[in-house]
């Protein structure tokens, strides 16, 4: 598959960002992403600074391919995180940001040589980052897992790529190479997958999260936090209906408290990911988890996911 000047220039080998899932990215799974020619990225979440420089030096103890790192900007060390990482410029690549603007921090990372790719849900803000000279953007739909916008992706992406003279990568249920293929022919010159590599074998998820992943059919996720404000798109389990139940109680009353509905999810998707908990975790997945049925390593996902796409598009060259 012929690559678009942008990825060429991440010396990449697949036009293929494995998403900076909290938790699950870390370092072994990014360095594994990009030793196979994908590019890896580390999920920093709501984690410490310290937590991150640890992720970061086992992605370079793996791989001496470029890597990068998402950053959450409403964690609460944000600011230590981003020291951190321009403390490792000659090692990370790029950033992916979401939920907030950017903006703040992009003349550091700038000076460090650093690129930024913000996560968009909306042709509005894919304006405003191209403005603000970001380096891309990440479009996506609400099919994807974790925490959501309101528009789907085929009908996100093709209007940000008219909106904006930068790439374009998409997201949100993409996870074979019909979904690359297609995202392809909107307009992206990539994509960006989460879910998919949840069942690679370098993901060291708990065996319970990958099995339900492994499991889940078409219409087996939920999107929780609608009326609480933070809509996120998890599998279902005991402790997403019960927080759907719950919320929707509250949202009923006259002067509704979320802090309760709140506490429920905090901390869910750790538990989750670090001890399998089906009760009290948060299973978080895109609505493409019907399509994932098998486990397989990092480089035989890419490899199928570029084939099949190359298949599908009958030697189609982006």
């Amino acid at each position: 598959m012929e690559l678009s000047p942008f990825f060429k220039s991440l010396d990449l080998r697949y036009p293929i960002f494995q998403g900076g899932m909290a938790w699950v990215a870390d370092g072994r799974l990014a360095a594994a992403v990009s030793n196979a020619g994908g590019m890896g990225i580390i999920g920093s979440g709501h984690a410490s600074a310290d937590i991150v420089r640890h992720e970061i030096e086992v992605a370079k103890s793996l791989t001496n391919r470029p890597f990068g790192i998402n950053v959450m900007l409403l964690s609460p060390h944000v600011k230590e995180v981003i020291k951190v990482i321009l403390e490792e410029k000659n090692s990370v690549a790029l950033v992916t940001t979401g939920a907030g603007n950017p903006s703040e921090y992009l003349g550091s990372f700038q000076k460090a040589n650093i690129r930024v790719i913000p996560v968009v849900p909306s042709t509005g803000m894919a304006r405003i980052m191209a403005r603000e000279g970001v380096d891309a953007v990440i479009a996506e739909g609400m099919e994807s897992g974790g925490h959501i916008g309101r528009m789907t992706t085929m009908a996100l992406v093709p209007q940000v790529v008219d909106a904006v003279d930068i790439p374009v990568i998409a997201a949100g249920g993409i996870g074979d190479g019909r979904g690359l293929a297609a995202s392809l022919m909107l307009g992206a010159q990539g994509v960006q997958m989460g879910t998919r590599f949840l069942v690679a074998e370098e993901c060291h998820i708990h065996p319970q999260y990958k099995e339900a992943v492994l499991k889940a059919k078409d219409i087996d996720t939920l999107v929780t936090g609608k009326y609480a404000g933070h809509p996120a798109r998890v599998l279902k389990n005991k402790m997403s209906v019960d927080f759907i139940r719950h919320e929707k109680t509250e949202a009923q009353k006259t002067e509704p408290d979320f802090s309760g509905v709140e506490e429920l999810g905090n901390g869910s998707l750790r538990r989750a990911v670090q001890t399998g908990d089906p009760v009290t975790g948060s299973y978080m997945a895109g609505e493409i988890s019907g399509l994932v049925n098998k486990e397989q390593t990092v480089a035989e996902i890419l490899e199928e996911v570029t084939n099949q796409a190359d298949k599908t598009l009958g030697g189609y060259a982006h």
